[in-house]
């Protein structure tokens, strides 16, 4: 057997991960949460990963012995690092800021090579000069197969994740069957912050570059009505139908201005501070035009709502599946305030020990200015626990 062909079946996609009953006091409505921490490397970034390395050996840019390089920190490089060992190659990943052993040390651990620079936008041309193939993450945004696998378990109205490079809310989108005609104006809602009786208006901020102002109302993109099907109309595959994805976006993320105006360059030029998710600008791996919802999250409410995420499963969940587990009980609330049922699916992105010292301890989210407290009693409503 070839080193392509071994590559590929170190390459395969593994066990489905699980679906965890959430509770939410709305009738008629079910949440579920898919725990990609069950991942082997602890994270959604595997499946990115996976598809990342695939799509490289595929196209003929990575063989054996090939040197990879990434620009990256966190769950993408312990991912890609143990990806590369199985493979049987070289890992660099360049990570921004001053050497951390405690971001080294689990890609070290691994076989991985970790490389710090600085300022943080550095990483980017440091990588590109590192000799090897660059798999560049952001910039490839490879589509992987939580969506194949996920419409195999359930068939939900709606999936509710949040955006990094932007190829999970392709790959949901893509993979779901053509929808029906859109809706009149006058059915169909705006594209406007989704208001709640706890939330307050997100702070705005000044972006780098200033789109074009419209001088009509921003397009909207039609939401068909909530009505499970069934069956399947003839020729269209049983799973995904009807599906319809959000994203959950963290504040000064560029994705839901970028989308909401309909402008593909827009950006921020400021860092989230939910670890994973969240862009200072509009990737160009991520589709708009495949994205039906896209729900501003305070950074605040994800704190919580992580904290509560972990009160319900025990898991030590990262600040990002906070983020989507927030948007997901807003979207549960529309819905339970429209007189709709149907079925929601939330991603839980990872869980780690590591988490404990940040989104789940409160003298962090005091340095940050995060009051979590502000939202526990809406969380307690919505959930019922």
């Amino acid at each position: 057997m070839s080193w392509n062909a071994r590559a590929l079946d170190v390459l395969a996609a593994g066990e489905p991960t699980p679906l965890i009953d959430f509770p939410v006091a709305a009738p008629g409505i079910r949440l579920l949460v898919k725990d990609e921490s069950a991942q082997p490397t602890g994270s959604l970034r595997h499946r990115h990963a996976r598809a990342l390395f695939r799509q490289a050996i595929l196209d003929g840019l990575v063989t054996e012995g090939t040197t990879v390089v990434e620009a990256t920190g966190g769950n993408a490089a312990v991912a890609q690092a143990w990806f590369a060992r199985r493979l049987g190659l070289p890992y660099i990943v360049v990570m921004p800021g001053r050497r951390s052993e405690a971001r080294a040390r689990a890609v070290e651990a691994l076989g991985g090579e970790c490389r710090f620079v600085t300022p943080p936008l550095a990483i980017y041309d440091a990588a590109r000069a590192i000799e090897g193939h660059f798999l560049d993450q952001f910039g490839r945004a490879a589509r992987h197969d939580l969506a194949e696998e996920l419409f195999a378990q359930v068939q939900p109205d709606w999936v509710v994740t949040g955006a990094g490079t932007g190829a999970t809310s392709a790959t949901l989108g893509a993979s779901r069957p053509p929808q029906s005609p859109p809706q009149s104006p006058s059915q169909s809602p705006s594209r406007s912050t989704p208001q709640s009786p706890s939330q307050p208006p997100q702070p705005t901020t000044r972006p780098t570059t200033q789109p074009p102002q419209p001088t009509t109302r921003p397009t909207t993109r039609p939401i068909q009505p909530m009505t499970r099907l069934t069956s399947p109309p003839p020729g269209i595959p049983t799973h995904g139908v009807s599906c319809r994805v959000a994203v959950a976006d963290p504040e000064n993320s560029a994705y839901f201005p970028g989308w909401t105006l309909d402008v593909p360059d827009y950006a921020t030029g400021m860092p989230s501070r939910i670890e994973g998710i969240g862009r200072p600008r509009m990737e160009p791996g991520f589709r708009p035009d495949l994205v039906d919802l896209v729900i501003p999250v305070p950074d605040a409410a994800s704190v919580a709502a992580a904290r509560h995420l972990r009160e319900v499963t025990g898991r030590p969940v990262g600040g990002s599946s906070g983020t989507a587990l927030w948007a997901a009980l807003e979207l549960v609330e529309r819905m339970r305030a429209r007189g709709e049922s149907g079925l929601v699916v939330s991603l839980l992105g990872d869980a780690a020990e590591r988490h404990l010292a940040t989104i789940h301890h409160d003298e962090w989210a005091a340095e940050r200015g995060l009051d979590a407290e502000r939202y526990t009693g809406e969380l307690r409503r919505r959930t019922g626990v």
